[in-house]
């Protein structure tokens, strides 16, 4: 890279932290309910252009001051651009998730929320070629989440050329880091050229980790994890400012509260969450924890090949035998979001450790009345439900009928020990006064995050489309 005209080398590194530093100031002047977030991260000299791993900004001086060069308002940007992927803490990810098509869509997210936040000092020239490529998306997908973003590009695959030019558009630092298991706490020496190439040795543990001991894996793992809920509490503090003491900061930077209702949500595993409705009930299986080796081998030794004791047959397990899946049939509700609902819903609950083999599924269809009820006992009624499903309805919500319905269903004994009812719905409607027998939830499909208001007898779960689709 060629060193800009008429620095001196010796002042190249302190001109571009002169950059740096005013860059975070003039963030800090602007937007107040970000502050402490600005100041987190350690401003490391590198041989990176830009990066960082939750702990460092790591950025070339001569890359900085030529960026400065081109366009003063650009290290700004970028700034708040690597800030904003460390609230929305977009450097923990999953090992199998899809690394360019994450790192893609953690930019887009990132540059249209700096854009609609309109700050002066944040203002380029490719703002106007980003948001009219992600004018379609945002129709396609409403407010744009990094994780929206992913499942639409994942729905969708750009071919590699569109990647790499949507990736250039976006862009504004590396995300490399983000996938190293090591996050080097420790603070350096203000003279130590610290940079991820002096961590090497972190790249090279991704291709080794085979001759890595266990222990050494699951500090680093446990680094990086208190590094993510040291931003997790940031990102909670950002969002209870914008809320209350900024409102007028709140109002011009909405799209930013709206992102951080969504990385703060309460996060649930829907399997484990199916797992509550739980009943203990005997299935036809060897007992491995009640058998006793000691005896069965010495009855084989002392009687010639015959066991002194058999298996037990059977064992206690707690499954799920009876349930009640509601649909909520108004007129606002897809057909094709209740079909992806149920069939997850129903893909869960067949797995051999969920549901013992004879069921009493009900799925019922209400909106301010019930419809229909569809009794399952088997994989092919199922099956056959699913081909065949059509919604009926299309009227107001309301929850009551279907609680009275499924009362009436117990008092006729079609139910012998129901346990639970889940109620699938995408907006709000009017609660039974009173709290059933059964435990009930109700699933909520929403994509503003904000969390519905659900009577204390009930559990609540928010899911958004693209996690009916996974």
């Amino acid at each position: 890279m060629i060193i800009p005209e008429r620095v001196p080398l010796a002042q190249i590194d302190t001109l571009a932290e002169e950059v740096i530093r005013f860059s975070r100031d003039l963030l800090s002047v602007k937007l107040r309910f970000i502050n402490p977030a600005l100041s987190r991260l350690e401003l490391i000299p590198s041989t990176w252009p830009l990066a960082t791993d939750g702990v460092r900004m790591l950025y070339d001086p001569v890359y900085v001051l030529h960026t400065y060069s081109r366009e003063k308002n650009m290290p700004v940007r970028q700034y708040l651009h690597v800030i904003l992927h460390c609230v929305f803490q977009h450097f923990y990810v999953d090992g199998r998730i899809n690394q360019i098509l994450w790192n893609l869509s953690c930019d887009m997210a990132v540059e249209n929320m700096i854009t609609e936040m309109g700050l002066d000092c944040t203002k380029v020239e490719r703002e106007a070629k980003q948001q009219e490529l992600l004018a379609p998306i945002r129709n396609a997908v409403g407010q744009l989440t990094a994780e929206k973003l992913y499942h639409y590009l994942l729905r969708h695959r750009p071919d590699e050329d569109t990647l790499i030019h949507w990736g250039r558009l976006f862009l504004a630092d590396e995300h490399e880091a983000w996938y190293l298991y090591s996050l080097n706490t420790e603070n350096n020496d203000g003279g130590d050229r610290a940079s991820l190439e002096e961590g090497d040795s972190d790249r090279e543990s991704l291709n080794q980790s085979s001759s890595e001991s266990t222990e050494q894996i699951d500090r680093l793992t446990q680094q990086k994890k208190q590094v993510r809920d040291q931003w997790e509490s940031i990102s909670r503090q950002m969002q209870m400012d914008l809320e209350t003491f900024s409102k007028a900061a709140g109002e011009k930077a909405l799209g930013l509260m709206q992102n951080l209702q969504a990385v703060n949500r309460e996060k649930y595993d829907y399997a484990a969450f199916l797992k509550k409705f739980a009943s203990l009930g005997e299935v036809m299986q060897v007992n491995d924890d009640e058998f006793d080796y000691i005896f069965y081998t010495y009855g084989l030794q002392l009687y010639d090949k015959i066991p002194l004791i058999e298996p037990l047959e059977y064992k206690e397990v707690k499954r799920i035998k009876e349930f009640v899946i509601v649909i909520d049939t108004s007129g606002s509700v897809k057909g094709e979001l209740v079909q992806q609902f149920v069939q997850k819903t129903y893909n869960i609950l067949m797995q051999q450790e969920n549901f013992f083999s004879k069921m009493n599924l009900h799925i019922i269809q209400c909106d301010a009345y019930v419809h229909d009820d569809a009794v399952i006992t088997c994989k092919e009624e199922f099956d056959r439900y699913m081909a065949n499903l059509q919604l009926k309805g299309g009227g107001g919500t309301d929850f009551r009928p279907a609680f009275q319905y499924v009362d009436t269903l117990i008092q006729h004994h079609k139910f012998t020990n129901l346990k639970g009812m889940i109620y699938f719905t995408d907006g709000e409607g009017t609660y039974p006064a009173y709290a059933p027998e059964y435990r009930t939830a109700f699933v909520f499909l929403k994509d503003d995050y904000k969390e519905p208001q659900v009577p204390a007898w009930a559990m609540k779960l928010v899911l958004q489309k693209y996690e009916l689709e996974e």
